[in-house]
């Protein structure tokens, strides 16, 4: 895949989306900076990051997704494939449902999905680096192109869904006694079941991941 690289953008994120709706790129993509001053978070938060951190895009043609994913579960699958990328690295990291990426207690990554036309664009932030504003990191000392190569290769093998829920699964069950935001509320995941979908079930009411 084409990896496109800035020294500084908004985000990544705003800026591929903008270049497919004006049909200036094409997916499949990746776009790359190494700085952010407007990165998009969960929940339309901002993301805060610095020099060093890991800051990309990426778009694809919904025909090469694998058959079997499901799209409202996509943040889920992009997010745990980067979890693998990074245990490369440094162990003890998690995937939180359904887009966070933790490192011991601490959230240190995310991942945002949109669907354009027919393009799934998916946003990732990783903090490499430690900053000044006290933001925890992996502080691993590689370099964020060398890790967007590596993730990109890895997307490109292209895992089924079945593959990386099975995974995902066992991880979920041990990571239950947290809460989670959902519909702008915190939620305890204790009495959640991960359904094969990727989706919550939560007092009997059936709960997607739309990020």
């Amino acid at each position: 895949m084409e990896i496109v690289s800035f020294e500084q953008l908004d985000s990544t994120q705003n800026y591929l989306i903008e270049a497919l709706e004006k049909s200036q790129l094409q997916a499949p993509l990746a776009v790359i900076a190494s700085e952010q001053t407007g990165g998009i978070g969960s929940r339309e938060n901002l993301w805060h990051s610095s020099r060093g951190d890991l800051l990309f895009s990426f778009a694809l043609p919904l025909s090469w997704l694998p058959d079997d994913l499901p799209l409202g579960s996509s943040s889920i699958y992009f997010a745990y494939i980067m979890k693998e990328t990074l245990i490369e690295f440094q162990s003890s990291i998690w995937l939180k449902w359904p887009n966070d990426i933790y490192y011991c207690e601490n959230k240190i990554g995310g991942v945002v999905t949109k669907m354009i036309g027919k393009n799934l664009v998916c946003g990732m932030g990783v903090n490499l680096k430690k900053n000044q504003k006290g933001f925890e990191a992996l502080s691993i000392g590689v370099e964020p192109t060398f890790v967007c190569k590596m993730y990109l290769n890895g997307l490109d093998k292209k895992p089924t869904w079945k593959h990386i829920f099975r995974k995902y699964k066992l991880e979920f069950d041990y990571h239950k006694n947290i809460s989670t935001h959902i519909m702008g509320q915190k939620i305890s995941l204790h009495n959640a079941v991960l359904c094969d979908d990727g989706s919550l079930l939560i007092n009997k009411k059936r709960i997607y991941s739309l990020r």
